[in-house]
């Protein structure tokens, strides 16, 4: 530390009665701590003096101290534990930068209960998954928001669902799950279903709509959501989808008109795990049977789930195009699909198809948006 600080300078600034002078000296020894530049004994050096600082009687020094080495990388665990543990001016900074800090460290600290302390850790860059188990099962809405919304936070499926499940009507929480990238589809379809009864509930009391009225509005709506939602993920990893089948099938949303939508946008793989759920048979044996050639598999298939007969002309035809339709991977692919779907499946008579108005309608318009 040779033309810098000397053990005089050191001695004098310790015990001078001046807090800016001693905030200065903080500020000064972390600048050059943080550079590398020091020797082995000047950081040796460098380190007692942190400690005295961190001790100071002093807001604004101990304050100083953690503002210029929230970031060090070379901090000594002792320290940064001491500043983590002060006032909120000293502690927060190195709450959200230092990564000095380990998971139990964080964890102590996150089950305090402490707001402003559980923000900081819930916007570090990093979060591991048990730091954001510890904030989510210990912290506010506001919390579970923040935490949420940072993107290098490792949240465990188990651990949305438990977000949800307290925190679920707070719309902080609703809008960052919303906003929240790669957010697993079981919870996807549970906040669809959240918000969905939320709103029931809200047009039973504010609007002249009947109890019944209001209810079959909103499960037209969610249904529409979850037909987006699986249109999707669709082609994702099977255990996921297999996990979004079984949340919709525990909670009595896969019905038949969802499996009906999702299969007429091309979407044959939630077909298939649906029916294979609904019917409480193997994947690959529910394949079989949709594939058969005849009409005895699909139908028996159909049957077994407890789908209505009078949807299984709609089924097989929807099928039919799904499995005639050549993708060579071409820009026309979507289009072919599309037109092939509504001439076989829209422009037949209702007695084949079965088809409600309403479903026709919003097939239809979904269908076209999709050859768009």
């Amino acid at each position: 530390m040779a033309g810098c600080l000397t053990r005089d300078d050191v001695d004098r600034l310790l015990h001078d009665s001046s807090p800016d002078r001693r905030a200065d000296t903080a500020a000064k020894v972390a600048g050059q701590f943080d550079s590398g530049a020091l020797s082995q004994s000047e950081r040796r050096l460098a380190e007692d003096i942190f400690r005295t600082l961190a001790r100071d009687a002093e807001v604004v020094v101990r304050e100083a101290l953690a503002a210029n080495l929230k970031s060090c990388p070379d901090l000594p665990p002792d320290v940064a534990r001491r500043l983590a543990a002060d006032v909120d001016a000293v502690a927060l900074p190195v709450l959200q930068f230092s990564e000095v800090l380990s998971a139990n460290d964080l964890i102590a600290i996150v089950r305090e209960g402490q707001q402003n302390r559980q923000l900081a850790i819930a916007s570090r860059a990093h979060v591991p998954e048990q730091v954001s188990d510890a904030l989510i099962d210990n912290g506010d809405a506001t919390v579970v928001a923040r935490l949420i919304d940072n993107e290098g936070a490792e949240i465990t499926e188990a651990a949305y669902d438990r977000a949800v499940a307290a925190h679920g009507q707070q719309g902080s929480v609703g809008d960052s799950l919303a906003r929240r990238g790669n957010l697993p589809p079981s919870v996807a379809a549970r906040m669809i279903a959240l918000v969905a009864e939320q709103l029931q509930d809200y047009l039973i009391r504010r609007s002249s709509l009947s109890p019944d009225a209001a209810t079959d509005l909103i499960l037209q709506a969610r249904e529409r959501a979850l037909v987006d939602l699986v249109s999707v993920e669709g082609d994702g990893d099977e255990a996921e989808l297999a996990r979004l089948v079984e949340q919709l099938s525990s909670a009595g949303r896969l019905s038949p008109w969802l499996m009906l939508r999702t299969l007429c946008f091309g979407d044959l793989a939630f077909f298939e795990a649906s029916l294979a759920r609904l019917a409480r048979v193997p994947v690959v044996n529910a394949r079989i049977l949709i594939h058969d050639e005849g009409e005895l598999g699909l139908s028996s298939l159909c049957r077994r789930a407890g789908l209505p007969d009078r949807l299984l002309p709609a089924f097989r035809t929807a099928l039919e195009v799904r499995q005639e339709t050549d993708y060579d991977g071409t820009g026309n692919d979507r289009r072919r699909f599309v037109e092939r779907m509504l001439e076989r499946l829209l422009t037949v008579g209702d007695q084949e198809t079965a088809l409600e108005a309403a479903d026709r309608e919003f097939l239809a318009r979904k269908l076209t948006q999709m050859a768009a």
